[in-house]
């Protein structure tokens, strides 16, 4: 008798967004649809009407529960208690029907609201929980806008927290550093992100440029960046910094203006529509996060042969980067040493072409083929289990 396909639903927020959780979920469930046929729903509660940023297979169905939890970003933090839990309540009980009616063998949850509820949805599917982030920045409260009540708040959440994620079959963190970092749990392991593209070239590796590609966000570090970069330029007479992201770019601009960085050579540009191109364009890419999930984007600059220099920060550089053969890890936080460890890559052509050559073997790994054959041993591992 023939076996039927293994019928998955995947649960996040919103896919009308460029960002790289809903890239990664696109990339993987148009994988497994296509060549593995594998029967899959992706149900969402955000952008009701809004168009899927990244293309998906025709074979995949998508259901909108609309519960719009994004009116929340509009309420009081009194009044939000009180709509969140009626969503909450809402979200559940739709929830609750779909997974019955579509009856899967797995659902695998990006962590977000259903947390609280999934375990108790007793529709026979076996429950995986996949973390894009590490875990010191899962749900990070902002301290900033820290007071006693979210204080209570978010130590009441992070215990409460385990005790669901220890119901789960599985945890899928990105790193084994952040696998090693959920010490209470006995049911996590590690696949990381795939590459999200195959370019079509490499660069040739004769720009005098360095590629930054980030959100301009605290966590990403372009303050940290602009300050390594005055003491580069300060040293290096030809070379460029060309930054390329999503985010609010003004305080950085006048960041600029205060370190008396030279305009010409140094550029915040927005996001840009052709990734690909500008890494090609590029001898070095740069990583400047405070913290990372995994860091997609030092895979694909890799993928295009560029040399990385990145911050050691937790976790996902040294899961990518074999230090000195294919990239450079930089003491995390330090501007003086990324800076440093820029201006030696820069002066020597030779060890910058020898870690090209590195970095688009090394690369390899993270190929989407690859990748799915972890997911796809994970996920008929766990349906035998009942079998």
């Amino acid at each position: 008798m023939a076996h039927l396909p293994l019928k998955l639903v995947y649960i996040t927020p919103a896919l009308y967004m460029a960002g790289g959780v809903e890239r990664v979920l696109t990339l993987k469930a148009n994988y497994l649809a296509e060549h593995f046929g594998y029967d899959i729903t992706i149900i969402l509660t955000e952008g009701k009407d809004k168009p899927l940023f990244y293309p998906l297979s025709d074979k995949i169905r998508v259901i909108n529960l609309d519960i719009n939890f994004e009116e929340l970003w509009h309420c009081s933090f009194i009044k939000k208690v009180f709509v969140y839990l009626k969503k909450q309540r809402q979200y559940k009980k739709l929830l609750t029907a779909e997974l019955m009616r579509i009856h899967p063998d797995i659902t695998i949850s990006l962590l977000r609201r259903e947390i609280n509820f999934i375990n108790e949805i007793h529709d026979g599917s076996k429950k995986i929980g996949e973390l894009h982030v590490n875990r010191a920045n899962y749900r990070n409260f902002k301290t900033e806008e820290a007071n006693w009540l979210k204080n209570l708040f978010a130590r009441f959440w992070s215990r409460d927290l385990v005790s669901h994620l220890k119901k789960l079959d599985k945890l899928v963190v990105l790193t084994e550093k952040d696998r090693e970092a959920w010490v209470e749990l006995d049911n996590v392991l590690s696949i990381p992100n795939p590459l999200s593209f195959v370019p079509s070239s490499v660069s040739r590796m004769t720009e005098k440029r360095v590629i930054c590609v980030a959100r301009y966000s605290h966590e990403k570090g372009i303050d940290l960046l602009l300050k390594a970069w005055k003491e580069v330029e300060s040293q290096i007479d030809d070379w460029r910094l060309d930054v390329f992201g999503e985010g609010e770019r003004s305080p950085y601009e006048q960041l600029i203006d205060n370190l008396g960085i030279d305009r010409a050579r140094c550029a915040l540009n927005e996001r840009t529509t052709d990734v690909e191109k500008e890494y090609c364009n590029s001898s070095v890419f740069v990583l400047s996060s405070r913290f990372e999930g995994f860091g997609m984007v030092i895979v694909e600059a890799m993928a295009c042969g560029l040399p990385v220099v990145a911050f050691d920060c937790p976790w996902g550089p040294q899961a990518i980067i074999s230090d000195g053969e294919d990239g450079l890890l930089v003491e995390n936080g330090n501007p003086s040493a990324l800076a440093q460890n820029l201006i030696a890559l820069i002066k020597d052509e030779g060890k910058r072409k020898v870690m090209s050559e590195a970095a688009l073997r090394n690369v390899q790994r993270f190929q989407i083929e690859h990748i799915a054959q972890q997911w796809k041993f994970l996920f008929e591992l766990i349906n035998k289990k009942d079998q």
